[in-house]
């Protein structure tokens, strides 16, 4: 009995030191966002997609490309144009003459990492092609059905819907994402180093780092996310977790300015979704149990996007953030 749970904690550990290292390979080629970091690392454990924003040159595209690096599998980059068609995502039937048959060609969500870069540069209908793909992880073309791999996870990026030529999305899309990641630029001690980082790369220097990291395989992620499954949540944190999301549908509970300021709330995936990320958290800082930290810091990315401000809310230049951070603020810690 106690060699058999030796041998548990030693997996255990052995999986965390893997992505663990892998978590120090990506901050060594991606400098300063060591938040885009973990939320990236988190949505990979918590088996979900990522939608990342922030003005261009913020790393964000290099950062999904340094992890498809790190994991054994494949990764496929699309640029959102507004000329993009469904079609150029999902695959095609291509007609053979030769058989007089239609062959399906597919397209580049059949890949393990997607980089669905500028996804909101795309109209609604380009957008929506990757609802069926992150929801039911499957892509369906005339009358065949066809699943995406086991290891899937769409990160797409866009910028601020304030700049020209975007498009807002669908808030059905949203909801599918997992994490809703806001970059900010990094720090002028981080740039410092930035600038370093390039000119080796210039040199072709930074190529080293690369080639002495070992991919982990995607057995070791499968692993890793049965553990987080595992990680003990108490039944008053899990209350806890339920209170922030019942509160966006109820917030008047908790102050008329915050019932004047939402329009709608957050769904029960957000209640999954706050779990997962809480617990995934936990276990990158190499914890057994999930504490109210944990909770508070995953709301924000877990909310971000759920939540429907009203008219009101936008007149007085209220953020979804300072919300949450309001609500947080008014529940009690257990």
């Amino acid at each position: 009995m106690s060699e058999s749970t030796s041998n548990l904690k030693l997996s255990k550990s052995s999986t965390q030191a893997l992505i663990s290292g892998l978590k120090d390979y990506i901050n060594q080629e991606i400098i300063g966002q060591d938040i885009l970091v973990e939320r990236m690392l988190i949505g990979l454990l918590a088996d979900g997609h990522i939608l990342v924003e922030g003005a261009p040159g913020l790393a964000k595209t290099r950062a999904i490309n340094v992890l498809s690096k790190g994991i054994h599998g494949d990764f496929h980059r699309v640029q959102f144009t507004p000329d993009l068609l469904p079609a150029d995502l999902t695959g095609t039937e291509i007609f053979r003459p030769q058989q007089g048959t239609f062959e399906f060609q597919k397209g580049p969500l059949f890949h393990n990492l997607i980089l669905a870069d500028e996804i909101n540069r795309s109209p609604a209908k380009v957008q929506a092609a990757l609802l069926e793909a992150m929801a039911e992880r499957q892509i369906t073309v005339g009358q065949a059905t066809y699943p995406l791999p086991k290891l899937f996870m769409v990160m797409a990026t866009q910028n601020p819907i304030e700049q020209e030529g975007t498009y807002p999305l669908p808030e059905a899309q949203l909801d599918r994402f997992l994490l809703h990641v806001k970059v900010d630029y990094p720090k002028a001690e981080h740039e410092k180093s930035i600038l370093h980082l390039a000119r080796a790369e210039a040199r072709s220097e930074g190529k080293k780092s690369a080639e002495q990291f070992v991919p982990i395989s995607q057995n070791t992620l499968f692993d890793a996310r049965n553990e987080i499954l595992d990680i003990h949540m108490a039944d008053s944190l899990e209350d806890y977790l339920l209170q922030i999301i019942l509160a966006t549908r109820n917030p008047g509970a908790y102050g008329a300015d915050l019932a004047a300021w939402l329009q709608y709330g957050a769904s029960p995936r957000a209640s999954i979704a706050l779990d997962r990320c809480a617990r995934a958290k936990a276990w990158l800082a190499q914890r057994d149990f999930v504490s109210p930290e944990d909770i508070q810091e995953m709301a924000f990315d877990v909310l971000r996007h759920r939540l429907i401000l009203s008219y009101e809310a936008e007149a007085e230049g209220i953020t979804t953030d300072h919300f949450i951070k309001e609500l947080v603020a008014r529940i009690a810690v257990p």
